[in-house]
């Protein structure tokens, strides 16, 4: 009697002791998940700010590149709108990834979409060349036994200088012949809900629209539209990259931030159901007890 017993009541205990370990455990897991949230939020909101703020620059850039172009004629020809004389069958693809992980789709989207780029390139019979932003990138591309050129690392905060310097070299590079166009992979933030990963080709600069003719023949353009478009070609080649990079590190933190909110919110619920599997277990435990105790009594009766 007492052997059958004491296994009756020690298979509840085991339980109980189990369920306690899996309640701290997962209250731990929310706490951390809470916590990289609120990280993820503040500096989706500093990124945000900064993104706003280069995005009129930008824009107004590549407007004004259009309306210059227009006006400096067909007979305008600059090495950064032109692909280079001699065909070297080889392009650059840039890989805009994150460093860490636990930030949902982003990387997965972002890297299939370059994985998708790299082969259409190759089976047009060019040669893709490949640098990548971010360690999770580098992974991937180590993984898919692919070789990467050149690995660069610019950090939750992207500067400004060491975009410029990297876009400087691309163009040089460019204009030299190496390659004969120069792609930019990442993710494009469209609003806190939506971050589209696309293809963005850098180089060669597409032509202006043809409207940008009309809204040129309000200005007249001192020093020659041909001068001033020589300098502002580099110059919307270095903002169109660095918002790029901006764009980036703002879907990074959205996508981290959803994830983690989504990681309490499922850790609550499971702490909830284990909590309900505890109490029903300690019921079932002192039910025993109890069933023992009376049956005891009886038996001595």
């Amino acid at each position: 009697m007492w052997r059958g017993s004491f296994a009756i009541i020690a298979a509840p205990m085991a339980q109980i002791r189990e369920l306690k370990k899996r309640m701290v455990a997962v209250r731990t897991i929310q706490r951390i998940t809470k916590t990289m949230q609120m990280i993820a939020t503040a500096k989706f909101t500093a990124s945000l700010v900064r993104s706003k703020a280069t995005r009129p620059y930008t824009d107004r850039i590549r407007g004004l590149v259009g309306e210059v172009a227009a006006a400096a004629g067909s007979d305008f020809s600059h090495p950064l709108m032109s692909a280079p004389a001699t065909v070297a069958k080889r392009e650059l693809v840039l890989v805009i990834a994150s460093d860490r992980g636990l930030c949902g789709a982003y990387n997965g989207n972002v890297l299939r979409k370059a994985n998708i780029a790299i082969k259409a390139l190759n089976a047009s019979g060019k040669q893709a060349v490949i640098e990548t932003a971010g360690k999770k990138a580098i992974a991937f591309f180590r993984f898919a036994k692919l070789e990467v050129a050149e690995k660069h690392i610019f950090g939750d905060k992207p500067q400004f200088a060491q975009v410029e310097a990297l876009a400087k070299r691309l163009m040089e590079e460019f204009s030299q012949g190496k390659y004969d166009a120069v792609h930019v992979v990442y993710t494009r933030f469209v609003s806190s809900s939506k971050q589209v990963a696309e293809s963005m080709q850098l180089l060669p600069l597409a032509a202006p629209a043809a409207g940008a003719a009309v809204a040129s023949s309000n200005y007249e353009f001192s020093p020659s539209g041909a001068e001033i478009l020589a300098d502002l070609l580099p110059k919307s080649v270095v903002v169109s990259l660095f918002q790029a990079f901006n764009d980036a590190a703002v879907s990074e933190h959205v996508m981290r931030m959803v994830s983690m909110k989504a990681a309490t919110d499922n850790a609550a619920g499971l702490g909830r159901t284990i909590r309900r599997n505890f109490n029903r277990a300690r019921q079932a435990r002192i039910t025993t007890e109890l069933t023992e105790i009376v049956s005891g009594a009886a038996a001595l009766e």
